[in-house]
């Protein structure tokens, strides 16, 4: 099948393809991670990319477009080189989450899965984040901004906008754009993963109880592991 990358950049991604295949013994297990894949390099899940990754995986593009718009990481079309997503679910929403959406969408110009003309930023009206002991949570390329407010929130974006680095409450030291945390989804490690704190001191206020009263688990008894 033709997919009209040049020639070097479609031996890059195959090559990177085989890696991602060899984790798998049927290669169609991979066809989600080859889509993070073909985000990596286009930002979107590209017609030239469905395609490519029917050729690597011997299926149809229709095949893989059924998996391409199933999920919502999966973007059909351009996504911004950040990707802005404020939880409006309901502890969140009722924390402020709602407003800060309001606001914010007013504030950018645009609506849920709209991106602005400049290409920076995708604006996101997400469902839970797992984040509810930091409510309201927004999430930029899915790392965490706790306890925001409007204001918080739109500098956030005026950070992006500014061409300067945004430094996420947990995890690494700044947001790595959409294009980078895409391949790092597709399974190619950013050596990131141990920088910065990843559980904060809500997170963690039971476990500390737990263990300044000594508490534990109860232990299963003889009936209960034969059952």
């Amino acid at each position: 099948m033709a997919t009209n990358y040049s020639p070097d950049v479609e031996a890059r991604l195959r090559a990177d393809a085989d890696e991602v295949l060899s984790r798998y013994p049927q290669s169609r297990s991979a066809i989600m991670p080859l889509l993070h894949l073909i985000q990596s390099e286009d930002g979107f899940c590209s017609p030239r990319g469905i395609t490519l990754v029917a050729d690597i995986l011997g299926l149809t593009r229709a095949q893989v477009s059924a998996v391409a718009t199933f999920y919502s990481q999966y973007r059909r079309r351009p996504n911004g080189e950040y990707n802005v997503g404020v939880c409006t679910n309901a502890l969140c929403a009722v924390m402020g989450g709602d407003i800060i959406w309001e606001e914010l969408s007013q504030y950018v110009g645009i609506g849920h899965d709209e991106t602005t003309a400049d290409g920076k930023i995708t604006l996101e009206q997400l469902e839970c984040n797992a984040g509810c002991d930091y409510a309201p949570v927004v999430m930029v390329n899915w790392e965490f901004f706790d306890n925001q407010t409007p204001a918080s929130a739109k500098q956030i974006v005026d950070d992006i906008r500014a061409g300067k680095d945004v430094h996420p409450t947990r995890g690494p030291n700044k947001v790595q754009t959409f294009k980078e945390i895409s391949r790092v989804l597709a399974g190619f490690e950013d050596g990131l993963v141990d920088e910065g704190p990843a559980g904060g001191d809500a997170t963690m206020a039971g476990l500390k109880i737990a263990r300044e009263q000594g508490w534990s688990a109860p232990q299963p008894t003889g009936g209960e592991e034969q059952q």
